[in-house]
């Protein structure tokens, strides 16, 4: 994590967010603290690895495998989508943290490694794991970020946003998994 060397160089600031906007939403989460929404993805295979996501309205995500995985390496692996999911989260949290403590950002960006290996083969006659022993065995978040505030305040944002991050818990805590054939 770095800090601006000096305030005064910084000219231009990240596009901000609606604080009153975001106030209001706050209000809301402490008003009905229990209060969940559903996340909808429609992932359809094209072949091979190769799928498409469908969110919304917006363009599909496609996700792929690295030819040594025999994919066609067109598109990041499902192990790169969840580290970019799991910076995109950072970052608004990052962001929303630091617009609550009207702090204004001048740079923000997070690099994500994770530790990841498939010897079971997705489960098709490879090494005998357990779950745990399956997907990401240690993930390493480093971020960079200036604006006005000391270092050890942007590190306060960085940790605070860390600690609430949808994503990040999600990653960190068990949940209930469920997986059927539809109906």
């Amino acid at each position: 994590m770095s800090a601006s060397a000096a305030a005064s160089t910084v000219t231009t600031y990240l596009r901000p967010i609606d604080r009153d906007g975001l106030m209001a939403f706050a209000e809301k989460g402490r008003n009905n603290p229990n209060a969940r929404g559903t996340n909808v993805v429609r992932t359809l295979c094209e072949g091979q690895y190769r799928t498409l996501s469908y969110v919304g309205d917006h363009t599909p995500v496609v996700v792929d495998e690295p030819l040594h995985l025999f994919g066609e390496n067109t598109a990041p692996a499902p192990g790169e989508i969840v580290l970019a999911a799991l910076g995109g989260c950072l970052a608004v949290g990052i962001t929303a943290v630091a617009t609550w403590k009207k702090v204004r950002l001048s740079h923000l960006e997070l690099r994500l490694e994770g530790d990841i290996g498939n010897p079971a083969a997705w489960g098709a006659g490879g090494a005998e794991k357990l779950p745990q022993d399956m997907g990401f065995q240690e993930i390493r978040v480093f971020v960079t970020i200036e604006g006005e505030g000391s270092r050890a305040e942007l590190d306060e944002i960085v940790q605070h946003a860390n600690y609430f991050s949808p994503v990040a818990n999600t990653m960190r805590n068990p949940i209930p998994f469920k997986i059927a054939l539809a109906a």
